[in-house]
C-alpha cells in the first residue's frame, strides 16, 4: 500500500508538471522559442486565484476561470511586448529576454504580494477517495489534477488536429514563410500559442497550490524548470511526449525522496534526463528532423 500511494502521489504531482509542460512544449514547438517566464505565470495564476477567494469572497470556480483570463492576457501581452520583436533575433537573445521576463514577473509580485509566504486554498474542496478499509487514501487534489491532465491532453490534441487554428499552428510550426504565403497570420497564430500555454499554467498554478498549499514569488520557479525537464524528456514539441515525461517526471521525483534521499531527489531526476538524452537525444516521443541545406 505504500508502494501504490507513492505511486499515486507521483501520478499527481507528474500531471501538475505534465500540464505546464504542455505549455512549454507548444510555445517552442510552434514559436521555436523557449519561454522560461512560463514558470512565473504559474505564479500569478495562483497569485490571482488566491486573491479572488481571499479578498474578493467569490467561489473557487470563479477564481480559477479569473485567473486563467488573467493568465491569457498576460501570456498575449508578454508574447507582443518582449518575444515579438525577436521574431528574427538569434535564439541566445530570446532566451535571454525569457530570463528578464521571469525576473521582471518574480519582481512585480513580490512588490505587489510582499514576500510574505501566503496560505493557499484548495479550489477543490477536502474530500477524499479511501480504499481498501480505508488503507489507501487519495485525495481529491489529485483526482482532479489527474483528470485534468487527461481532458486537457485529448482537448489540445484534438484542437490542433481538427480546428482550423489548430492546423495553421501546425502549418507555422512547419515553416513560417510558407505558412504565411498560404495566408496564415503567423503573428496572429503565435499570440494564440501563447494564450492556450498561458492559460494552461494558470491551471496548473492553481493545481500546484492546492497539492502544496504554500504561495511566493518564487513558488513557479522549480515546477517551471522541471517542467521544461519534463517536455524535454518527453520530446519537446510533442503533446503525448509532454504528458508521458512529465508523469515520469513525477513519478521518479517521488520515489526519489521516499527511497533514496529528500535532499538527492533533484539530482535523481535530472540525472534520468541526462541519461535519457544520452540514449535518445530527441526525447521519448520526439521526432528526428533532418534540416535541408
Amino acid at each position: 500500500m505504500t508502494f501504490l500511494s507513492y505511486l499515486i502521489s507521483g501520478v499527481s504531482l507528474g500531471s501538475i508538471y505534465a500540464i505546464i509542460a504542455l505549455g512549454y512544449t507548444m510555445v517552442y514547438g510552434i514559436a521555436k522559442m523557449l519561454n522560461f517566464a512560463h514558470g512565473d505565470v504559474i505564479m500569478v495564476g495562483a497569485y490571482i486565484s488566491f486573491c479572488t477567494t481571499s479578498y474578493l469572497g467569490l467561489s473557487p470556480f470563479i477564481s480559477v476561470l479569473f485567473s486563467i483570463i488573467v493568465c491569457t492576457a498576460l501570456g498575449i501581452v508578454v508574447e507582443r511586448l518582449a518575444y515579438k520583436p525577436l521574431r528574427k533575433a538569434p535564439s541566445l537573445a530570446v532566451l535571454i529576454t525569457a530570463i528578464g521576463v521571469s525576473y521582471f514577473l518574480q519582481n512585480a509580485a513580490l512588490l505587489i504580494w510582499g514576500s510574505s509566504p501566503k496560505t493557499f486554498s484548495s479550489v477543490v474542496g477536502n474530500w477524499s477517495l479511501k480504499l481498501f478499509d480505508g488503507e489507501l487514501t487519495i485525495s481529491c487534489v489529485t483526482i482532479v489534477t489527474v483528470l485534468a491532465c487527461i481532458v486537457i491532453m485529448i482537448a489540445l490534441t484534438l484542437f490542433t488536429t481538427k480546428t482550423k487554428t489548430g492546423t495553421a499552428m501546425r502549418a507555422v510550426s512547419e515553416d513560417k514563410g510558407a505558412a504565411q504565403l498560404m495566408g496564415i497570420s503567423v503573428n496572429s497564430t503565435i499570440s494564440i500559442t501563447f494564450a492556450i500555454g498561458s492559460g494552461l499554467a494558470a491551471i496548473a498554478g492553481v493545481l500546484l497550490c492546492s497539492a502544496y498549499p504554500t504561495l511566493m514569488p518564487t513558488t513557479g520557479s522549480m515546477p517551471g524548470i522541471k517542467a521544461f525537464t519534463a517536455a524535454v524528456f518527453g520530446g519537446i514539441g510533442s503533446i503525448p511526449g509532454a504528458m508521458l515525461g512529465g508523469i515520469l517526471l513525477g513519478i521518479i521525483e517521488i520515489f526519489a525522496k521516499a527511497y533514496i534521499s529528500t535532499q538527492l531527489s533533484d539530482a535523481v531526476v535530472f540525472a534520468m534526463l541526462i541519461l535519457v538524452l544520452i540514449v535518445k537525444p530527441d526525447g521519448l516521443l520526439g521526432k528526428h528532423i533532418n534540416e535541408k541545406v
